[in-house]
Parts: C-alpha cells; structure tokens; sequence
C-alpha cells in the first residue's frame, strides 16, 4: 500500500532540498507515496536516496504534464525496485554480464592509511603504475602502495592524470577545502540561461504526450559512467530520442548492457574536422545537452557555453562534475567510490561495520542519484522552457550529493533488501547485442505512467551520429 513520506525522515529531506532547488511547487508531499518498508543494510540511508531521487524526477515529471493541461499527479515509487534500480536493471539469460572492475582497482595500504585506485580506463591504469613503478599485478602495485604516504600517493597520481583518493573520514573532509566549497553549493544548482521562444527547437514544436511524455525530445548524451547514462536512460523510458555520443575507442563493457537501453550510441571526435562539425549539427537540434565534461573541459575543444548558446539557444543543458563545480578539486577527475572514499563514507562504513577496511555503500548510490536528480533537472528544464519561455542549465555533483546522504544521519531499522525476485521482471525479453534479458520493472509511477524503452541495449558506436 502506497503511504506519504513520514514529514521528518531522510527521503522528505533529500527530495526537500531537491524540490527547493528545482523550483516545484511547495505542495509536492501531499503528491509523494512510497510502497514497502525494506532497505539497504548499510550505515548510511541508502534505500531513502533512492526513493528521493528517483521521486524528484517523478515530481518534475508530474510538473511538467501540467503543461498539457493535466492536474497535478500522484508520484508512487516503490521501495524495493528502487533499491533494485541502484543496482544492476538488466538479468542476462544465459551469458554472463563482464565484471566492471580492472583487476588492479581497489583498495590499498599506505604508510599512513588506506587508499583507493580507480583503474578501470586504460589512461588511468597507465598513469598509476606509472607513478608506482611497477607491473600491472595487485600483488606489486600493494607492495609499491605500502612505501607511499596517503597524501603524497593520491597527489602523485592524480597529478599524472590518474584517479585516486585517500580515506578521509567525515569531519576531516567537512575541514578539507574541497569539503567546505562543496557544502555551500547547492544540491541541483539551476539557472536561467535568458528568453527563449518556449516551443520550438529548429522550427520544431512539442508539447508533452500524457501517454508518452517525453516522445519526440531530442536528448544528446556526452556522459559515460555512470551517472550521467542513468539520467539519459530515464529519459529514454518517458520516450525521449536519445543519441549518445562516444570518442572513438572508449568502452565501458561491464555497464553497457545496463545503461544503453532505449537508446542509440554513435561515435564521433570532437577535435575537429568532420566529426566537429557533425557535432555542432546535432546540438544545434537538440533539447537537451547531457554532459559529465569537467569543468572547463568543453571550453578547451571551442565548444564553451557561449558558442553552445550560439548554436542553440534553446538548449537544456545538464552537467555533472564528481568533486563540485568550486573549490581546489572542482577540476579533479572523480568517480562514485573515490567520491565515497575522501568524503568519509567509506570509514564511517568501516567504523559501523567494525571492520579492518573500507566499507563502501552496498552499490553506487552517489552515481546512481546524482543520475536521477539530473533526470530530474532536465524535466524541470521543459516545463520552465514551455511554461516561461526560459533556457535552463544545471549542475550536479557527485560530491554535493554525498554530502545530502551524509547529511541524514544513520539508517534506520527495518527490514533488510534482500536482492532481486523473479518478480520484479519484466516477462517481456530483451533482445540484446550481447543476448536475451529481462528488465526490472519500473521503479515510479507517475499517475499511472511508467518507465518503458522503445529500444534494447546497444552497443557504443553502432548507431549515425544523426537524429531521426
């Protein structure tokens, strides 16, 4: 049974925080259930993210069908899918999904303490062992990792062009720089880019579908692991045309299967030449722009925000940062378990589990809803587009959104989640490059509407760079 959430608990203000700063109405909790009472074992209110997160997008969703001449509508999100959406949505028949992990990512024992790697991209891999000096094995990167102070190793490798981060707890990153620049940014930072017509893009005219909402919006996705490509499928289950766009050679085979579903994935080298030009062609028709780029990253390639308005000057535009868009680190590059690792999630793990190392959140909740409030954002997007005539941007931050979980205090008692049951599938099968599977149904409702893809999971690249 559907009830509203509690007035005082870590979902009501996570999606409190998220409402305020998207701008939606102040009614929003009359509008907001949640089904079951099970969550994540964890020290932190994983599950209670989840539910937020994925709300926020369901409430810009019911903002936006208003536009339509629709009156405001429930939001129902089920407790267990969305702790099952945090994980992996996709269940292969009969083939085995690849582990997303290099063999020599994880954790390691300085001098002083512990430290993570992040390896997973061939440059990064390069750039740590390089630092380290030694072969590609765990058991010699371990023994160089041991004559290393924390600091110095995660300086030294980050400074080749690698990732790392060394375990800091809680109060020491809330007196780190980086800590205090992130905790006075907002949690979904949204602002008006000036007027625009409201309802055209290239002489094209939309409203939302109250079947399909999202049918006929053009999404171009620059993201790649992994938040960024769960905002992208989100849109593609409201019937968004998305095209995501790959550098040629880049691929991600452990989250491909999952996060590519509904949509088409072409590739393109945006240096320059014909692929820069293809490029400036599809951003000129788009709705939206999804971008994980670091800051000031694009600016680099000649596609700063003001030749990007200058193409586009309707566009949405949605980016992500892992560190937070201030501060020493904002140019840093980041990942979900670095971000877990120097914000003290990671040792408040340790210290509430009584272990001897690490202990991260049971999945990737940083990625997974910073993902769902960028979803989020760009539906608030559309509706503020429609409804006002306004261009929009919209920054998210891994770290911001660490700081929202670290926030809520512990996790509460309840009933544990206990993974995937067969009938949290989907019977329909999925065709994929890779081999049949099913689909976990949709996690949020929004009046009766539910997530579905109009696609099965594709391969990077093998789709044109053209919209359709």
């Amino acid at each position: 049974m559907a009830a509203q959430l509690p007035e005082h608990s870590p979902t009501t203000a996570i999606l409190t925080a998220a409402a305020r700063d998207l701008g939606l109405n102040g009614d929003w909790p009359t509008r907001m259930q949640a089904t079951g009472d099970e969550r994540f074992s964890s020290g932190f209110p994983v599950t209670d993210l989840a539910i937020a997160s994925i709300g926020a997008a369901g409430l810009a969703l019911a903002d936006l069908l208003t536009v339509a001449g629709g009156t405001p509508a429930p939001v129902v999100v089920d407790r267990h899918l969305a702790s099952a959406w945090f994980s992996y949505s996709l269940s292969p028949l009969g083939w085995p999904l690849p582990s997303p992990w290099d063999t020599i990512a994880g954790d390691y024992l300085t001098k002083d303490g512990w430290i993570k790697l992040h390896t997973n991209a061939p440059h990064h891999r390069a750039a740590a062992l390089a630092v380290l000096g030694c072969a590609g094995e765990r058991e010699a990167v371990a023994a160089s990792v041991s004559r290393w102070g924390g600091n110095a190793l995660e300086r030294a490798v980050v400074q080749a062009g690698g990732c790392a981060a060394r375990m800091r707890s809680q109060a020491e990153w809330r007196e780190h720089p980086q800590g205090r620049a992130v905790a006075a940014e907002p949690l979904i930072a949204l602002s008006h880019t000036g007027p625009v017509s409201g309802s055209t893009v290239s002489g094209r005219t939309w409203r939302p579908n109250p079947a399909r909402p999202l049918r006929g919006i053009r999404v171009l996705d620059l993201t790649r692991v992994l938040a960024g490509p769960v905002a992208t499928r989100l849109l593609a289950g409201l019937g968004a045309d998305v095209l995501r766009i790959d550098p040629p050679g880049w691929d991600e085979p452990g989250i491909v299967p999952d996060v590519t579903l509904g949509k088409r994935c072409a590739r393109l080298d945006l240096r320059g030449g014909e692929g820069r030009a293809r490029f400036e062609q599809l951003l000129a028709g788009a709705d939206i722009l999804v971008h994980g780029y670091r800051p000031g990253a694009l600016d680099g390639l000649g596609l700063g925000e003001a030749a990007r308005r200058a193409l586009n000057s309707e566009l949405i535009e949605v980016s992500l940062c892992a560190w937070g868009w201030s501060g020493p680190w904002c140019g840093r590059r980041g990942f979900d378990s670095l971000v877990q690792m120097s914000t003290g999630i990671a040792d408040s793990g340790m210290r509430w589990k009584g272990a001897e190392r690490p202990v991260p959140l049971p999945v990737q909740a940083l990625d997974h809803a910073t993902g769902y409030f960028m979803a989020a954002a760009a539906l608030r997007g559309l509706a503020l587009r429609l409804r006002e005539g306004k261009a929009i941007t919209a920054r998210v931050s891994l770290a911001r959104t660490a700081a929202a979980l670290a926030g809520c205090g512990e996790n509460a008692t309840g009933p544990a989640f206990t993974g995937m049951r067969e009938a949290d599938y989907d019977q329909k099968i999925e065709q994929t490059p890779w081999g049949a599977a099913r689909r976990l149904h949709s996690p949020v409702t929004v009046g009766g509407i539910a997530l579905h893809w109009d696609r099965p999971a594709a391969q990077l690249g093998s789709a044109q760079a053209l919209w359709v």
